[in-house]
């Protein structure tokens, strides 16, 4: 799809490209601009002293979090400080306030926001401007701070890749429809459109790993409600179909290829049909493919394995259940 290439990183076109979205650290003055306004939060020393800056992690390292209350023991990029943090600080005399605040203000820390409007010892004021660490305070409670500055780093932050193909919510799931260029994966996402299915994002979809098992799939926001189709052009599914043919985001859950195949392909493994785990950012994803053939109605085909998909989820595998049919009727025969 035509667009200015600075917007997105833009895949090869072929059906196993996939093109990792760089993450680049993040800047204190980022996060305060995204979150003051919800949470209320203001600078407690001056913006040109900050030299530090909250790493993209991988985000395969879910065992490490990237805000957390202050814990002696345990460093996070973004460290919450309440009542009892600051009730436990005061009561340290000076050599073990300053062992403690030189912990807090170790290698791995960016950012400190003190919580319910309290007040920064003056020690840590000066240290963190000496650090070059991000001092914020905040009116609202530390375990609220916590929450919403894990939600909002946690997405910003998650490690993301491109997937080429049309990503689309499909009997309720989302499905990734794959293949090579020209094989008809924006036909049949329109023809899927039509019959009441929704579009998530044409081209380029972005998925970012936000849980251990979660791929959440998106737009990126210069291709939203867009979908090209060869002959046609550019379509805005939004202005043709309304706002309920388009959905902004959705887990990843099915990948359906579609494959130029002959007479003895779609022959093949009648019974199980080609179902395979692939493997994206350590999220294992259902795979099927689809051979394209004349006569064959691809988008009942997408229905139909989106349905099944969700038959298997809920641990129903008709072919198993055919086996032991056969198997049944052997035993009651014998």
């Amino acid at each position: 799809m035509p667009a200015n290439p600075s917007s997105y990183s833009r895949p090869s076109r072929n059906g196993n490209t996939t093109t990792p979205e760089m993450n680049q650290d993040l800047e204190p003055t980022q996060l305060y601009a995204a979150c003051q306004g919800s949470l209320q939060l203001g600078w407690l020393i001056p913006t040109d002293r900050i030299r530090r800056r909250i790493p993209a992690i991988q985000a395969a390292q879910h065992d490490y979090s990237l805000v957390g209350l202050y814990n002696p023991l345990q460093s996070h990029p973004l460290v919450v400080l309440g009542h009892a943090a600051l009730a436990y600080l005061h009561t340290l005399k000076k050599n073990a306030l300053g062992d403690a605040l030189e912990r807090l203000c170790g290698e791995t820390t960016a950012v400190i926001v003190i919580a319910a409007g309290l007040k920064a010892p003056a020690a840590l004021l000066d240290l963190a401007q000496q650090q070059g660490i991000a001092l914020l305070g905040s009116p609202l409670p530390s375990e609220r701070l916590v929450a919403e500055l894990g939600h909002y780093l946690n997405h910003h932050l998650a490690d993301s890749l491109v997937l080429h193909g049309v990503f689309m919510e499909v009997m309720g799931i989302g499905v990734l429809l794959g293949g090579d260029s020209g094989i008809g994966k924006s036909e049949l996402a329109l023809e899927l459109i039509t019959r009441g299915q929704r579009l998530i994002a044409d081209d380029a979809p972005i998925f970012r790993r936000l849980a251990p098992d979660h791929l959440d799939g998106y737009c990126p926001p210069v291709l939203q409600d867009f979908l090209e189709v060869r002959g046609l052009g550019l379509l805005n599914i939004r202005a043709m179909f309304g706002d309920n043919a388009v959905k902004q985001s959705m887990p990843l859950q099915l990948i359906v290829r579609l494959n130029s195949a002959g007479p003895e392909q779609i022959e093949a493994d009648r019974l199980h049909g080609s179902r395979q785990l692939c493997e994206y950012l350590g999220v294992k994803v259902c795979e099927v493919s689809i051979p394209v053939a004349p006569g064959r109605n691809l988008a009942v085909l997408v229905e139909a394995a989106a349905r099944k998909h969700i038959l298997y989820t809920n641990n129903q595998d008709p072919a198993q259940e055919f086996i032991q049919r056969q198997h049944d009727i052997m035993q009651h025969e014998g």
